[in-house]
């Protein structure tokens, strides 16, 4: 079997803040292959985004890493240590180069002083050989790829010119332009109506097939996730509490929270049933609970257990896994 693109073995990250040292992610561990779609899923404070600025080293400098913490990037010209670049321009291979990003906020990405042709066409030199003339051409190719009406025109205006779909597209443009080998795509598609989404996903997976491109694909919507990826991790509170197949964890899931999030969603086949929501709500970072993470709001909770136990990895069938005490004792019941 051929090696990962990139591994993320035990990452866990902290930050130092008045309160102290601050656990946003704890001993986080997956694997994306070339060409493979994985979804990273979770209510706003999971740790997805502070996972995935972890992969290209952009998280404030107040950050700290755990010393078990690994990132290894798999290249053609051998393995990169992310945790071992130091230099900008060491860094470059993982900030625009091998991996790039698309952010949450749009406007965040783009300099408002700078038109965003010239941004575009910056970081193609910077990234690839191409000349100057043929780093237009390609920018404004992805322009229209993306749906942008009127590509060439609108090349030379400004992020502020720009409706925030727009921007958001502009962004995804720039991103995909450096043909990254890793492409992380942070709530791609929120600004975006229903159409231009559907535009965007199938250009994804054009260039996963024409290049060879892997995604890590951070979103709330488990709808996208079971139209766009090929594995799921579903986080919370800074760990992942469930891994497998989309077919696997969308159809039958295991974890109590990957349940809960499940029947938040409103069915299409019962549109009178009422929602479901995960009660109560996902504590603070600074206020973590003991034992299983998700113990404070889980409805299947062992007393005694669940709020003093971290739960470890139970594998299934399949390759998945499920950190769940409950998950666990029924498997060894079903070995006995």
């Amino acid at each position: 079997m051929s090696e990962p693109l990139i591994s993320v073995k035990d990452l866990t990250i902290r930050f130092r803040t008045d309160e102290g040292l601050v656990t946003a992610v704890e001993n986080v561990t997956f694997d994306i292959n070339p060409g493979e779609v994985m979804g990273l899923v979770g209510e706003s404070g999971s740790g997805k985004s502070v996972t995935a600025k972890a992969l290209m080293r952009l998280n404030a400098g107040n950050t700290r890493y755990d010393p078990k913490s690994r990132i290894i990037l798999n290249l053609p010209d051998g393995p990169v240590d992310v945790f071992s670049l130091k230099r900008d321009a060491e860094l470059r291979v993982v900030r625009g180069g091998a991996v790039s990003m698309i952010f949450q906020e749009p406007m965040a990405s783009f300099a408002p002083a700078i038109s965003v042709g010239k941004q575009m066409i910056e970081q193609l030199l910077i990234h690839t050989d191409l000349s100057k003339a043929a780093a237009r051409d390609l920018s404004i190719e992805m322009l229209d790829r993306v749906g942008i009406p009127d590509a060439a025109r609108r090349f030379d205006q400004y992020a502020f010119e720009f409706s925030g779909g727009m921007r958001q597209r502009a962004m995804i443009a720039m991103a995909l332009s450096t043909r990254p080998r890793l492409l992380i795509a942070d709530e791609p598609t929120t600004a975006l109506d229903v159409t231009i989404q559907a535009q965007v996903i199938d250009l994804m997976k054009d260039l996963v097939s024409e290049f060879g491109m892997a995604i890590l694909f951070i979103t709330h919507d488990l709808g996208v996730i079971a139209q766009t990826a090929d594995k799921v991790a579903v986080m919370y509170l800074g760990r992942i509490v469930e891994k497998g197949t989309v077919r696997q964890v969308i159809r039958d899931p295991q974890h109590p929270y990957t349940r809960g999030l499940l029947s938040a969603l409103p069915k299409l086949e019962d549109l009178e049933a009422k929602l479901t929501p995960v009660p109560g709500d996902i504590p603070s970072p600074l206020d973590r609970p003991a034992g299983c993470v998700f113990q404070t709001r889980c409805p299947v909770a062992i007393p005694g257990r669940c709020d003093r136990d971290v739960p470890d990895d139970t594998n299934l069938s399949g390759g998945r896994s499920v950190a769940c005490h409950v998950v666990a004792d029924s498997v060894k019941q079903g070995m006995t």
